[in-house]
């Protein structure tokens, strides 16, 4: 007792202002239920396990921690599984994981001896009780911004419905038989309570689902309230009621007697369509989606170094299959796990290893690759009666990579595309001191756009990527001769594809070589400014690589537009080998006889190009039910470059604080450390001082100006050996190599939209195919090849 009074000028209170780690240490995954258990540092709340507390005994000089271990209780073997019947983790009603239950112990532990002193005890100075108190009393700071349970909001009941006028028109609606007014639709029908019509629902943007009847015929009449038929049994608080002027999911306290005055008898109703919440509820329930997840395959699951899982927080999947990707990486592999020990990272990470993404990017590595988690639990997966393992939580990993952004700092999905660019952004800055150490550079690769004036001059413009982003050329399906067959017959016999069996769908099969010679491909530009005939013509850009990186990512562009501007998710097949050749898209530089285009545009014409967003764009937008600004703001904010871009960009920008302000084109001078900024990427102070006034100062939008006006930037990009700056190609600054690669990683998506679904990763593992599902990992028999979102290929070493 003497050593901790000797001690209590390092024992702090905490205040209500600190974070306060007791569920997980800062530098490991270990809990207050491995076998160490968790030691809290009193003086910094920091927590670690028992192989790393003296590390932070070594570098604070903290002595005092409380150690928290956590036993597990027995329990009754013929413990029922309950099925849920509300979307909720850890509440009544929920999913029920059926965990294990945990008794916690708890003690002082002076260092470096690990001198022990039972805690509850009124011997203890009462500082040291109450700072414990405080901190067992505390919500842990690796929770708090984590939603514990996902549970739906509570239907509340509508303002329309004690106020609903029903017209008196005779109509009686029989019990079953129903069919959509307005088209061939017996599925997914509302019945409007006011006039008694039968509409069916909206159309998905995948396609399937109604035809928007429902919606249009509020739009045109403004009767509020429709409910589901189908939905409709003994118990009404469980029928489909949606309020379209409150664009939710209601309660109708009347609806027996609105239902009354179409003649319907609700209590001789059977049920037979999903409610809007059970088929979310469904889809939460069956995660063994298809056949990206290998449903009714037996999955066996593998343990050890480079398998382990990583628990769900939540949405968070994207993050789950891109990381495992990554950490199947060489480059990544190496930066944070083969050359880089966790103490080395503590040593050198700031007071609070919880804020440095070096730190917690060793740890992540740590944590998938040494093998320490990847052993199989106790109890069996109480679903399959497979082993399973518990995975790790990435939770400090998403907190410090996503700091600051809207969407990565939300439990919302998110696009696994966006992340990945996100993250190689994030750890480039991190690494920019030692850039030989960076990991994103094995992703990076030059890309060359030549462009062919009308005059028969030209212009080289170069720019740095990380993916290849490909559009599916559907006209180049080698099944067309199926595809035709099966049309004919689901016309013929007026079939439906939500009607059908997955086998009987028969799925355009597009070749990646078409996707990749669609990229490679000449492409006209309409209105180019040519400085050789100082007026706006026709021009051909091709574009190529300048270098080939060790890591070759590509991005299948699957969701297009469908007549009347309806979103559509692209269900395709691409047929990717395991083994693609390159070597034809490099690109060949200023070639003997040509000539380039003259440097410099006309004053008038950089003033004109002001952003300004694409008509056509906003229109396919606006239709599609956003706000005209939103629109506008989204077409500016990605260059113009399409409605998929724009419509990812809004998802993206929703929340926003500024979305609402008006675009500002106001001529203002320009920040000199952005021109700075500019410059340092190598481009002229007169080309970055128009394109930030164009761009309203924003670096980023000026960069894509600058990319989107050759002509402004000729001097500075052109390929020459007169006045061109070496590329970061030329300089070494980019890997470089053969045109060979090999496949080693899908990403694969299930869902009608980027943001919503779920992400699966498949990995190329010492000769087979491994699938990482969140926690789930198993040996893989039949890799989804032709169903990926993301392609992982790793250049071969024989080129």
């Amino acid at each position: 007792m003497e050593l901790l009074r000797s001690n209590l000028s390092r024992v702090q209170i905490p205040e209500p202002t600190h974070r306060i780690y007791k569920h997980e240490c800062c530098l490991s995954f270990d809990t207050p239920r491995s076998e160490g258990g968790l030691f809290v540092d009193m003086n910094s709340f920091l927590a670690f396990g028992k192989d790393y507390v003296s590390w932070n005994h070594e570098k604070t000089g903290n002595p005092v921690y409380l150690h928290i271990k956590e036993t597990p209780k027995s329990v009754p073997e013929d413990r029922p599984l309950k099925k849920p019947t509300l979307l909720a983790i850890g509440v009544d009603g929920g999913f029920d994981n059926n965990e294990t239950e945990y008794e916690e112990s708890y003690s002082i532990v002076i260092l470096p001896d690990f001198v022990s002193l039972p805690f509850p005890s009124v011997e203890l100075p009462e500082k040291v009780r109450i700072a414990v108190d405080t901190v067992l009393s505390a919500v842990g700071a690796e929770k708090r911004e984590q939603v514990a349970a996902w549970t739906a909001e509570e239907k509340k009941a509508s303002e329309h419905a004690l106020t609903l006028q029903q017209i008196k028109s005779g109509i009686v609606i029989p019990p079953s038989g129903w069919k959509c007014t307005k088209c061939d639709k017996k599925e997914n029908l509302w019945l409007n309570l006011t006039d008694g019509m039968i509409l069916c629902g909206r159309k998905n943007w995948d396609g399937t689902g109604g035809n928007n009847h429902a919606v249009e015929h509020y739009k045109e009449t403004g009767y509020p309230l429709a409910v589901k038929l189908g939905t409709i049994t003994a118990d009404l608080e469980a029928a489909d009621v949606y309020s379209y002027p409150e664009d939710d999911s209601v309660l109708d306290p009347l609806l027996s007697q609105h239902l009354a005055h179409f003649g319907i008898d609700f209590s001789s109703m059977q049920k037979t369509e999903m409610t809007t919440a059970e088929r979310e509820l469904d889809q939460n329930t069956n995660f063994d989606w298809n056949r990206i997840q290998e449903s009714g395959k037996e999955l066996v699951p593998v343990f050890g170094p480079g398998h382990t899982g990583l628990v769900n927080l939540g949405n968070s999947c994207y993050l789950a299959a891109t990381m495992q990707i990554l950490f199947s990486t060489h480059s990544f592999i190496s930066r944070y796990y083969s050359h880089q020990s966790l103490k080395l990272a503590f040593e050198t990470a700031p007071a609070d290893p919880t804020l440095d993404l070096n730190m917690q990017l060793t740890k992540l590595g740590h944590g998938l690759l040494s093998g320490k988690y990847s052993i199989p639990v106790t109890e069996k997966d109480a679903a399959t009666g497979d082993a399973r393992q518990e995975g790790i939580p990435p939770r400090m990993f998403k907190s410090v990579v996503a700091a600051g952004h809207a969407e990565f700092s939300s439990m919302r999905q998110q696009d696994a595309l966006d992340f990945f660019l996100h993250l190689l952004d994030k750890v480039e800055r991190g690494n920019n001191v030692r850039a030989d150490l960076d990991p994103s550079r094995s992703f990076k690769f030059g890309v060359e756009e030549k462009i062919l004036c009308s005059s028969g001059k030209v212009s080289y413009n170069k720019r740095e990527d990380c993916i290849l982003s490909l559009n599916i050329p559907l006209q180049e399906a080698t099944n067309k001769d199926e595809l035709e067959a099966f049309n004919n017959q689901k016309a013929g016999e007026g079939l439906e594809e939500n009607n059908m069996s997955t086998d009987e769908i028969v799925r355009p099969r597009v070749p990646l070589e078409a996707c990749l010679a669609t990229f490679a491909s000449p492409e006209q530009i309409h209105d180019y400014y040519s400085t050789a005939l100082k007026g706006k013509t026709t021009a051909i850009k091709t574009t190529g690589l300048t270098s080939f990186p060790d890591y070759l990512v590509l991005h299948m562009r699957k969701f297009v537009m469908e007549a009347g501007w309806v979103p559509k998710k692209l269900d395709v097949y691409i047929d990717v080998p395991d083994v693609i050749d390159i070597s034809h898209m490099r690109s060949k530089g200023l070639q003997p006889g040509e000539e380039l285009l003259p440097d410099g545009v006309p004053e008038e014409v950089m003033e004109t190009a002001q952003p300004v967003a694409n008509e056509e764009i906003v229109a396919q937008l606006v239709s599609m039910g956003f706000n005209q600004l939103h629109c506008q703001k989204a077409a500016i904010n990605t260059s113009n470059a399409g409605v998929e871009e724009a419509t990812n960009w809004l998802f993206s920008h929703m929340d926003d604080p500024d979305i609402d302000a008006p675009i500002s084109h106001q001529a203002s001078d320009v920040d000199q450390s952005s021109v700075d900024t500019l410059i340092s990427f190598g481009f002229a102070e007169e080309v970055a001082r128009k394109a930030l006034k164009a761009s309203g100062g924003d670096i980023e939008k000026a960069t894509d100006w600058i990319f989107n006006n050759p002509n402004a930037s000729v001097s500075d990009m052109d390929v020459s050996s007169s006045n061109s700056a070496q590329t970061p190609a030329q300089s070494g600054l980019l890997p470089d190599g053969g045109g060979r690669y090999k496949l080693f990683g899908i990403v694969s998506h299930m869902g009608t939209s980027t943001h919503c679904g779920h992400y699966v990763a498949h990995i190329l593992k010492e000769g087979r195919w491994v699938i990482f599902n969140d926690s789930k990992v198993g040996i893989s028999t039949d890799p989804p090849k032709d169903m990926g979102y993301l392609y992982f290929f790793q250049r071969l070493l024989d080129n």
